[in-house]
């Protein structure tokens, strides 16, 4: 069982690779018939695969076995992977109708609750409150809480740095190539026209424009061809 906060490229890839390990550990020196017991791997995932952006099912709960695709039928029971995707999860306390519905209801807003739910007034969410409450904490278990809120808060802080230098990047990227286009448009008008006058007032706004923008000196010469001299005196 894992919960996983952050999206993560081949996350199923690695769900895979380890339910080999507990499937390799079952085998037995000397004679043995190759028989298995069951593994299950249980995925409850704060974010949505990118296959399932958009979903308007809300499909929240995929239960995954190995499957005869021409038959539809399942080839092999024994090995079972189980993804939650607490994203697509939108119901409301009124609408949990079901012992699941109130499970993921409860994992998905137990750091939000002041109080149990009435919805939730079985002793097993009792004992589930009664363990998710931090004042009652052991210093091992704090120590614990606390270690793994830094982890993820390290990794968020990573992400959205990764993010933002992306966008940053982006934004410049598409700029300069915008403003290339507009230039390149904007002399071939001018030379169809034969207004010499017109393609050098249209490239000194351009290059304006740019500088305005915190375009860099260099890309901009690059772009018009115009000299670094030239384009810090326009």
């Amino acid at each position: 069982v894992e919960m996983q906060k952050a999206e993560q490229n081949y996350f199923k890839d690695r769900s895979v690779y380890y339910t080999t390990f507990p499937i390799q550990e079952q085998a037995k020196k000397g004679k043995w018939n190759f028989k298995l017991d069951a593994v299950y791997f249980v995925g409850i995932l704060d974010f949505v695969f990118s296959e399932n952006k958009g979903n308007d099912e809300f499909c929240y709960r995929h239960d995954v076995m190995l499957m005869d695709i021409k038959c539809k039928t399942v080839f092999y029971d024994k090995l079972r992977y189980i993804y939650l995707e607490m994203p697509n999860f939108k119901k409301t306390e009124k609408e949990l109708s079901s012992v699941f519905d109130k499970w993921l209801y409860a994992l998905k807003f137990l750091p939000e609750l002041q109080k149990r739910p009435a919805k939730l007034q079985e002793r097993v969410f009792k004992n589930l409150f009664d363990v998710a409450e931090v004042a009652n904490f052991t210093d091992a278990e704090m120590l614990a809480y606390e270690e793994s809120l830094k982890v993820y808060r390290d990794l968020i802080n990573v992400v959205d740095t990764a993010k933002s230098k992306g966008r940053k990047k982006g934004l410049e990227e598409g700029l300069a190539k915008g403003l290339a286009k507009g230039l390149a448009e904007g002399l071939a008008k001018g030379r169809a026209e034969g207004e010499l006058a017109g393609e050098a007032r249209t490239k000194q706004k351009i290059v304006q424009a740019m500088k305005k923008e915190g375009v860099s000196i260099d890309i901009i010469a690059k772009i018009t061809g115009l000299s670094e001299f030239e384009i810090k005196n326009l």
